[in-house]
């Protein structure tokens, strides 16, 4: 159950992620500015950390190909989908709009693609369906009801 904190802090961390990326692109008047201190973010935590924790473990080998292109794809993806907000921002989109689409859209692609690459063992239950549409209408009336700046 302890992954449960994990999960929070994913939401928190993401939750936030938009209103200060967007902001910070406003400051550093340009958006590939904002993309270059993305990337140093990544670099710092997710090469320094790694490194230090597997180091300390002496698990700095045993890697394999598959995982290598697999997550490093996750990662070249992850990395996308920051240039894709950025450039949402810099389209005039704004944190309030942009967020809440990126995130009702992302599990319904995340479960169709899990889908893909695993096929469920047994029939598909209808109410997946209704979770889509109403994932896709909660991410609608967060932008209709959202409040006004």
């Amino acid at each position: 159950m302890g992954w449960v904190i994990f999960v929070a802090g994913a939401a928190l961390s993401w939750g936030a992620y938009g209103v200060f990326l967007q902001q910070g692109q406003i400051q550093l008047g340009n958006p590939l500015k904002a993309l270059l201190c993305v990337g140093v973010a990544y670099f710092l935590i997710g090469v320094l950390i790694p490194v230090v924790g597997l180091s300390a473990q002496g698990g700095l080998s045993g890697f394999n190909m598959g995982g290598i292109i697999r997550a490093t794809i996750g990662g070249g993806l992850g990395a996308a989908g920051a240039v894709c907000i950025i450039w949402a921002f810099k389209s005039g989109g704004l944190p309030v709009y942009v967020m809440p689409l990126v995130f009702g859209g992302a599990p319904i692609v995340n479960v169709l693609l899990a889908m893909t690459l695993h096929p469920p063992k047994s029939a598909i239950n209808p109410m997946l369906y209704l979770g889509f549409v109403l994932a896709s209408i909660g991410a609608a009336m967060v932008l209709y009801f959202r409040p006004t700046a």
